[in-house]
């Protein structure tokens, strides 16, 4: 495979970070994960505008759009992908063993893999950790996954394929790499910002879905058990797109609902139609 490094076209195995990378020694750094359709990156605008946004939070300098986009290109094209997850991680470079920072240029890498399928519908389980919401890294999108990589395997431990965190207000917040929605009387209501979770992408688009087609909408705050007791329930991300829940811990949910399926439907046509929406 190719991979981008600082702007370099290069074999993956010649692709070597420093052992004094910010981004490994302490997470120190933002990502975008985009899919890829037909060769071309899916809602490029709205994603790069988050990495600016998440590079803003940590103080990192994110490289301009058309360098980005070149070099993402240039990935793909590399490496013959037409259907793809495509990722670019910027980190804050060379530092000391500590968490300060020296003036150093960020390391950027950009690489790509063939998409994977995601079954039918997901299982989730609730997992006894919290999401910050008050916290300094809330809301953006950085490279420290740990609470994640912990989450999911819990949820794996329990026969589950996605995790659901709580805010330490005790509200739904997120799942680990999706944003979650579910449907009660009609009406498909999601988490708000102030809950901590990571504004995605597809979710901005999925809430401007349904309100072209007549869907009522809630940005609030959700009890854990409404999320037992809802309709219907579905995850968005950028690779799940729109993804139904079937169960929640022992309890099951109709997946789709009808308000998943008309969603999930009409996010398939979007793509179809533009490319950056």
């Amino acid at each position: 495979m190719k991979v981008s490094l600082n702007g370099e076209l290069i074999d993956e195995e010649a692709a070597h970070i420093s052992p004094f990378d910010h981004g490994l020694l302490v997470g120190d750094g933002v990502f975008e994960t985009l899919r890829v359709y037909d060769g071309v990156p899916f809602a490029w605008t709205r994603h790069y505008k988050r990495l600016v946004h998440s590079g803003t939070g940590l103080g990192l300098v994110v490289p301009d759009d058309a360098t980005l986009r070149s070099a993402s290109d240039a990935v793909l094209e590399a490496n013959d992908l037409r259907e793809a997850r495509l990722r670019i991680t910027v980190t804050g470079g060379l530092a000391p063993l500590g968490s300060e920072r020296i003036d150093s240029p960020p390391t950027v890498v950009i690489a790509a893999t063939a998409i994977t399928a995601w079954p039918p519908s997901e299982t989730v389980a609730n997992v006894p950790w919290s999401r910050n919401e008050h916290g300094a890294t809330a809301g953006l999108k950085t490279i420290s996954y740990a609470e994640n990589v912990r989450a999911l395997a819990y949820a794996h431990e329990h026969g589950a394929g996605e995790a659901i965190f709580c805010n330490t207000r005790g509200e739904l917040c997120e799942a680990t790499g999706s944003n979650l929605f579910i449907v009660h009387d009609g009406v498909a209501l999601t988490p708000p910002a102030d809950s901590g979770c990571l504004l995605g992408v597809t979710r901005a688009l999925v809430l401007e879905l349904a309100q072209t087609l007549g869907i009522a909408v809630e940005e609030r705050a959700l009890a854990p058990d409404e999320l037992t007791t809802a309709d219907e329930a579905f995850l968005t991300s950028t690779t799940r797109e729109v993804h139904p829940i079937s169960r929640v811990d022992d309890h099951d949910i109709a997946a789709p609902g009808p308000i998943t399926a008309k969603l999930a439907s009409a996010f398939k046509e979007l793509v179809r139609q533009d490319q950056d929406p």
